[in-house]
């Protein structure tokens, strides 16, 4: 963790419990729990899909006050899978977020997500408003085609030399879909191809999220790390080229149930990953919903101003419930 962002952050901790829930559909779902036993319970959704939670999710929570629920959804960190993208899709998440709720005897709990993990908090919400005391999103996505004909094609219109960089492992016929050739070859072809396609991926995923880029700076990866990152991308390839498994009319026509629970919605003005508009697009449909504009931040959490509202954020709903 850089200095800067140190003080605004809650001290490392350690999870007071950790464990799998019971197999399903050949997948075992790591959980962990963290701070109090006794505060309010808050479910953490993380992003993705395909990435997985981190200790430093953790330090977004105050350890006195919430008692932490992290998991790591089907095929993603620690969770394991006889077959990583068999039985996994939105609807599977959702019954395994409800599954570990019941498993953990917790009545309500804050909805707390991040980009995809912003998304599936809505999904879930909308399906399980009774178990929610709110949302807490930032970076929302929606997995519309236009949310991803923006990722795969427009973006290069503002990193055009990290877009360049990717293409250049796409045949020039598929450059103007891009998306299904890296969600085909990613998902199906060998390694030789579909880890170089990867690491594009990933680049050019970091270069919008920083908001910089240099060119040919692919780390060596090793054997297990390459393993790592094939799936994290396989797995995303396969939510994207179904857009997130959300009902064909889109995510926000699922929203009704959501009209009367507390939203909190967060979104950097220079998030290159998941446009500004997509938050807006919730709020319009959920007026009461609180958005909050964060100048100066792009996509990532721990850039200082959108770490420092979106522990304020999350601190003030805790405290609204305790």
């Amino acid at each position: 963790m850089s200095a800067d962002l140190a003080p605004a952050l809650y001290p490392p901790i350690e999870p007071y419990q950790h464990g799998f829930l019971p197999a399903l559909d050949g997948h075992r779902v790591y959980f962990e729990q963290c701070g109090h036993p006794s505060g309010l319970p808050v479910v953490f959704l993380h992003g993705g899909p395909g990435s997985g939670c981190s200790a430093k999710h953790r330090q977004l929570f105050n350890p006195v006050h919430t008692r932490m629920v992290l998991f790591d959804q089907r095929g993603c960190g620690r969770s394991t899978a006889d077959n990583p993208l068999t039985h996994n899709h939105t609807q599977a998440l959702i019954q395994d977020i409800e599954r570990l709720r019941l498993q953990l005897k917790i009545e309500q709990w804050l909805v707390v997500g991040g980009s995809w993990g912003a998304g599936l908090g809505l999904a879930y919400a909308s399906a399980h408003p009774n178990a929610c005391l709110g949302l807490v999103l930032r970076g929302v996505f929606l997995s519309r085609q236009s949310d991803l004909d923006w990722f795969f094609q427009d973006a290069q219109s503002v990193m055009p030399d990290a877009w360049a960089a990717m293409a250049a492992l796409v045949p020039s016929p598929q450059r103007h879909a891009i998306a299904s050739f890296m969600y085909e070859q990613i998902q199906h072809a060998e390694e030789a191809v579909a880890l170089p396609l990867a690491q594009a991926w990933q680049a050019w995923e970091n270069a919008l999220t920083n908001r910089s880029f240099v060119a040919n700076d692919a780390p060596a990866l090793s054997a297990a790390d390459a393993q790592a990152l094939l799936r994290k991308y396989r797995l995303q390839s396969h939510y994207l080229k179904h857009h997130c498994f959300f009902p064909e009319p889109g995510l926000l026509s699922e929203m009704g149930p959501l009209q009367s629970m507390p939203v909190h919605l967060l979104h950097g003005r220079l998030d290159w990953i998941c446009r500004p508009e997509a938050a807006w697009a919730v709020h319009q449909v959920l007026p009461h919903s609180q958005l909050q504009w964060i100048d100066n931040a792009g996509h990532n959490a721990f850039e200082p101003e959108m770490t420092t509202a979106l522990l304020q954020t999350i601190a003030a709903a805790t405290q609204a419930h305790l």
